[in-house]
């Protein structure tokens, strides 16, 4: 049980800085622009009936196909604080390849175009999934075979080009920015609140990303259904939401985080 605000568009103790996991940054300028948005989207297909809703879903799982793409890892080749990037692109690589009925090859949307070109975020320093929609909305995004992760960003070193979009590469040509890129897009995005609300996006049109506060113990987590007791309300940190269920009479949602397949249940938590 955590805090969750979403969007749609161990073993032992360890002695971590926190701090380094916490890279969510609410942009309130943004907000009353989306606001305004999602208002005039009212009637459209943005506003979705509510259908039955089963008491266990996972998009990894429905009916033996698996509709999410890999599990990333947002703190290699070096720390960056991408996870809004990360989680934004994540949910939606995730909704392209249920809308193509898990078809060969999965899209990998580029978190590295994000941190290198999208502003008012900060890049590695932290941003904001809706920012983020935002600007996929009004500029467009590459996939990761022609903008693959550097986990720099224009707060540190790399910023937005032609060839971050999309590169290209020969043997004694040197790399350029490569023409004819393949680009997606998201035509809605806007808020979603409430329990019964998330369910029915998630279980009608795929993952949502969520901010939730990060503490010492889900740092620490391996594994099973995680229970906050510090009480914490202080969103930090973008995660993207593929399902949910029950245990033993406790919900729980089913988080994919961006943390590598070593941490928690093989990238995810519960």
């Amino acid at each position: 049980k955590i805090l969750l605000l979403c969007l749609f568009a161990a073993a032992f103790a360890m002695n971590v800085d926190i701090s380094m996991y916490c890279n969510h940054k609410h942009n309130y300028s943004a907000t009353e622009l989306r606001l305004t948005e999602i208002k005039n989207y009212e009637g459209t297909s943005l506003m979705l009936r509510s259908i039955g809703i089963p008491t266990n879903f996972w998009w990894g799982n429905v009916n033996g196909t698996n509709y999410l793409t890999f599990q990333r890892n947002q703190h290699i080749p070096i720390y960056c604080g991408a996870c809004w990037a990360f989680a934004a692109t994540s949910a939606l690589s995730d909704r392209i390849k249920i809308a193509r009925k898990a078809a060969w090859p999965d899209v990998n949307l580029s978190p590295q175009v994000l941190i290198s070109c999208e502003l008012p975020d900060e890049g590695c320093h932290g941003g904001d999934a809706s920012t983020a929609y935002e600007w996929i909305h009004r500029n467009n995004i590459t996939d990761e075979t022609c903008s693959p992760y550097q986990a720099y960003g224009h707060d540190n070193g790399v910023g937005c080009s032609s060839e971050i979009k999309c590169k290209n590469c020969l043997p004694n040509k040197g790399c350029w920015a490569q023409e004819n890129a393949k680009i997606y897009g998201v035509k809605e995005f806007g808020l979603v609140q409430g329990e019964l609300n998330i369910m029915n996006e998630i279980y009608q049109r795929g993952p949502v990303t969520c901010a939730i506060a990060v503490t010492q113990e889900l740092v620490n987590y391996t594994g099973g259904v995680f229970v906050d007791k510090s009480g914490k309300k202080t969103l930090d940190h973008d995660i993207s939401v593929v399902g949910w269920g029950e245990e033993n009479g406790t919900k729980f949602w089913t988080i994919r985080n961006s943390w590598g397949t070593y941490w928690g249940e093989k990238g995810n938590f519960r």
